[in-house]
This record gives structure tokens, sequence and C-alpha cells, in this order.
């Protein structure tokens, strides 16, 4: 096949890139680099079944050529970037889906959107499975991410029941591995990265809030497995093996053998401004539908990150 993967510089695109060469088809990888990486995919180059462009997927998309699927990963998921460039984020969720499902249409390729557990916003349904609507504030800070996915889905399904474009829908949880950006903005490179310097940890609200962790190879093999299956409604793909932030911040002291200390702060800005109390994804429909589950411990797959972290420093 010939697939494009738009965010393929970034974290969880790069690694579908390896996946999916490895599996011989052919790869083009579009990203702007706004947050994406060339070193995420510097090992590629020479590779004559990959190919790169660089561009901004809210503006036209042309591909020169036959498609057989479009990966719409591009996004700024992360609350360092989407509160930085809040506009950005809406534009890359609602034009950047827009554009992309046109591509996939015209070229009779099929389609995926790499969506998100923020979706359901904070909660009130726990864990959360795929035909619980979310709880979601349209106009707060994290407004900007969680309703650009919520109208990206709507639009996916638009496409798909109007045009008959062939599509799925991910809904991606907390996922964490090698070549996640160090200022990335969430707790695993922040407690990973203070660990290794020796600095405190920064925990939260005492760190009761929970959230679980799927490291970066489970993901991967849960998109390829939801994108060559026939289910055309959102699929979670997340580890529900829960934990509360302050177990987590004791699990990377142990893997890094750090001796920082915890820092118990109190939320002072907008990163913390909505923030989901509980985050799980109910995985049963994966589990059936597509045969999949993670198999990667946490403590296997931290210390996999911690040593890529440990390098990039």
């Amino acid at each position: 096949m010939r697939i494009l993967i738009t965010g393929g510089a970034g974290f969880i695109g790069s690694h579908l890139c390896d996946r999916l060469l490895e599996a011989g088809h052919d790869v083009i990888a579009m990203d702007n680099l706004m947050t994406g990486k060339v070193d995420n995919i510097a090992h590629l180059a020479g590779n004559e079944r990959f190919h790169f462009i660089k561009q901004d997927v809210t503006n036209y998309i042309f591909v020169e050529g036959n498609l057989d699927v479009v990966l719409h990963l591009a996004s700024l998921p992360s609350p360092v970037d989407y509160l930085n460039y809040p506009i950005q984020t809406l534009k890359v969720g609602a034009l950047g889906t827009h554009k992309t499902l046109g591509l996939a249409m015209a070229k009779h390729a099929r389609y995926m959107l790499a969506s998100t557990s923020e979706v359901y916003g904070d909660p009130l349904e726990h864990p959360q499975r795929e035909d619980y609507w979310g709880n979601v504030n349209p106009i707060g800070p994290r407004g900007v991410y969680d309703e650009s996915k919520r109208f990206a889905e709507a639009l996916v399904m638009a496409y798909h029941r109007y045009h008959g474009v062939d599509t799925r829908i991910a809904r991606i949880f907390n996922t964490y591995g090698p070549r996640m950006r160090m200022d990335d903005g969430r707790v695993v490179p922040n407690f990973v990265c203070q660990a290794l310097r020796g600095d405190p940890l920064t925990v939260y609200d005492e760190g009761k809030h929970t959230r679980s962790f799927c490291y970066i190879s489970d993901q991967v093999e849960g998109l390829v497995r939801l994108l060559f299956s026939d289910e055309t409604e959102p699929v979670n793909i997340g580890n529900p093996d829960e934990m509360t932030i302050l177990k987590f911040a004791h699990q990377v002291l142990e893997v890094t053998g750090s001796d920082s200390e915890i820092t118990f702060v109190e939320p002072r800005d907008a990163r913390t401004a909505d923030d989901p109390k509980v985050r799980c994804p109910d995985i049963t429909k994966a589990m059936q539908v597509l045969g999949w589950s993670p198999t990667v411990s946490l403590m296997e797959g931290l210390r996999e990150t911690a040593v890529y972290f440990r390098e990039q420093m």
C-alpha cells in the first residue's frame, strides 16, 4: 500500500512510519515540523519507500499518484502546545481534518483519524467507554484541543455517511516512550526528566488524580490493527492499568534510581484548568474487535523511556 501519515515526524507518527515500512508499505510523512522533529525520521533517509513532505495540513494538500491510506495524526496534543498555539490547534483539528478527508475521498483511500481520550473531558463515567458522550468545557483553555477533536470525529463520520469514505477513528489514551519531547509538558517527560536531573518531581493536588499509560509499541500495534479492521466507529486504544499520579511518581523514581524528592504544588495555571480527575479506557471493544490489549508493563516501558531521555540530555 501507499500510505500518507500527517504528523509523520511526531512522536506516534514516526513510530507508525517505522512499523508500516517494516510491513512493506510505501510511506509518505507530512509534517510542518511545528512540534514534530526531523530527528524522529532521520534514520529513514535513503529508504526508497519513504518520502517526507514539509507542509501545513490546514492548507490545500496535493500528493502525486495514488494513495491507499490517509492517517491523520497531525495535532498539538500537549498542554504546552495547545495553550501556546490555540488557534493553530483548532485549525489542525478542523481544517486539517477537512483537507485530509477531501484528499482521501479524491484518492478513494481508507482514512483514519487519531482522536483522543480528551473527547471525554473530565469524565462523569469511569472507566470511559466509546458510547460515553463526555463532559467537556467548550470555552475553557483546554477546549481548543478537546473540541477540535470532537469536531474532527463528527466530520469523519459525516464523510463516512454522506460520501461513503472508508473511515476509522482511534481514541488514543496517554501514550509514552522514546521520541517524546522533553518539553512536552505532560507527566511522563516531566517526571522522568526531573528525576534524571535530580530535581524535585512536581505533583499537583496531592497526586490523587489518576491516569493510565500505554507504551508506544502497544499503541502502534492497536492503531495498525484498527486501520486494517472493518470497524468504522470509535475505538479506545490505551492501557486500562490505572494509577494515581503520586504512585506513578514513585514508579519513575524506582526506575531511574533517582534520589529526587516529591514536591506537592497547587495548580496555578491554565494547564491544570479542567484537568480530568480520572482517566482510564474501557478497552473491551478493542479486545473483542481487534484482538488487542497492551503487553508492555509500565516498568519495562519506563526503563526504555528513561534510556531515551538520558541520551537526549
